[in-house]
């Protein structure tokens, strides 16, 4: 098995590197494991950590009833982001560096705390943060035509390609995070908008489930970690000269540009 998880993360890194995609994982391996996929991720970061890049965060993704019940879960998954991934406010991602884009509005965690699990509860999560941040996840696939199922996303590191981070930092005390708004536009048109509910029925929720389940592989959240708990709407999809802007009400607001 670990010759097969070897050659998986050399598949989906030579797809990141040439932007050619890779048939799906599921469909050539069907006795693949979660628990596999997961070190088929961590076979990825260990490779990319080696390269000379650097963790920043952790991500969480399918936070919601409707994405778990399209691949068929009932639990979310999770990913890294690295130093590369982060984009800055206003920044312009060229589209053509990715495969096929989507974005998701987030509100992003920032410890001040180190959380490991496993017993972790939202409160531990709240305790720890210092600060959340309005945030935009840039998620892709290396699979092709996003023919995915959970095997397939968690090994592909949660579908995660680029986070944009606003510049507004925000303690908890100032927050209901569960009723904070998103209202999302793309090129001024109002597309979606959601709640903070809709992350594990809050974000800190969604937070401390990823604490829990990375504490069975070994593995802390770190103080100064970005922590992205899943998507406040459905995910859009973007074209070249899209803007998206994501506002958060109190908590700030966060735009990219695609060209």
């Amino acid at each position: 098995m670990q010759i097969l998880i070897e050659k998986l993360a050399e598949e989906l890194l030579e797809a990141e590197r040439t932007n050619q995609p890779i048939a799906p994982i599921t469909e050539r391996y069907d006795t693949l494991s979660v628990v596999d996929s997961y070190h088929v991720q961590l076979a990825v970061v260990k490779k990319k950590l080696a390269e000379g890049r650097t963790i920043i965060g952790k991500k969480v993704g399918l936070t919601s009833k409707a994405m778990q019940n399209m691949l068929g879960v009932d639990e979310p998954d999770y990913g890294h982001l690295f130093d590369d991934m982060k984009v800055e406010n206003g920044e312009t991602v060229k589209i053509d560096s990715m495969l096929a884009p989507k974005i998701e509005a987030e509100i992003g965690f920032i410890l001040g705390e180190d959380l490991t699990g496993p017993n972790l509860t939202y409160l531990d999560v709240l305790m720890a943060t210092k600060y959340v941040v309005p945030t935009i996840e840039i998620i892709d696939s290396r699979i092709a035509d996003w023919k995915i199922k959970l095997v397939d996303t968690i090994a592909d590191n949660g579908s995660s390609a680029k986070v944009v981070v606003g510049e507004k930092l925000s303690t908890i005390d100032q927050i209901d995070l569960r009723s904070a708004s998103m209202v999302l536009y793309k090129n001024e048109e109002l597309i979606a908008t959601g709640a903070g509910a809709a992350a594990l029925g809050h974000p800190a929720h969604a937070v401390a489930w990823l604490a829990n389940k990375l504490s069975e592989f070994n593995i802390s959240l770190k103080a100064g970690e970005l922590i992205l708990p899943g998507a406040l709407s459905a995910a859009v999809q973007v074209s070249c000269g899209d803007t998206v802007t994501a506002e958060f009400g109190s908590i700030g607001s966060v735009s990219v540009r695609f060209e």
